[in-house]
């Protein structure tokens, strides 16, 4: 909790599929704020998801299962008006290199214009810092083990998935 009130913030993300760099982030979101609202983004334009956003959304409730003060959402519209609807005045941005942090800073200076929602960032840490979603899919694409990169159930759904 943050300055003795009730604090509140938002993750979003694709979890496409969610990392344990992802979770490490959630982890330590849940430990400064009182509740943490981790919005799964549907399907957009920009990338074509390997999962549904119903099974990104099962695979975060599931892994997130323990930490009693996240709930996870399906986001919808702009992220700024979706976290003031969920009274959250802050988002929580893993940032893994310089490199995120170039866009990241351009959408927090939005989302502050837009509802005057503040961004946190949060360096990865040094264990998860080379971990992406896009990287996950690509070893798992292969039939590369992921078992050191997401949850055991994750694993298992990359795995039937590319079965297939």
């Amino acid at each position: 909790m943050i300055g003795g009130s009730t604090s509140a913030a938002l993750i979003p993300g694709s979890f496409d599929p969610v990392t344990y760099g992802h979770l490490d982030v959630v982890g330590r979101a849940a430990a400064c704020f009182d509740r943490v609202v981790v919005a799964v983004a549907p399907e957009s334009s920009r990338k074509e998801p390997l999962f549904t956003v119903d099974d990104r959304l099962a695979m975060l409730v599931e892994v997130t299962d323990d930490l009693a003060n996240v709930e996870v959402v399906v986001l919808e519209g702009l992220l700024a008006t979706f976290a003031v609807r969920h009274g959250v005045r802050a988002v929580v941005k893993g940032l893994r290199a310089v490199s995120d942090f170039e866009y990241e800073l351009q959408m927090a200076q939005l989302n502050l214009r837009l509802a005057g929602v503040e961004t946190l960032f949060m360096p990865t840490t040094p264990d998860h810092s080379f971990l992406s979603s896009s990287l996950v899919r690509e070893v798992a694409r292969y039939g590369g083990d992921v078992s050191s990169m997401v949850p055991v159930s994750v694993a298992r759904r990359l795995q039937a998935r590319f079965a297939a």
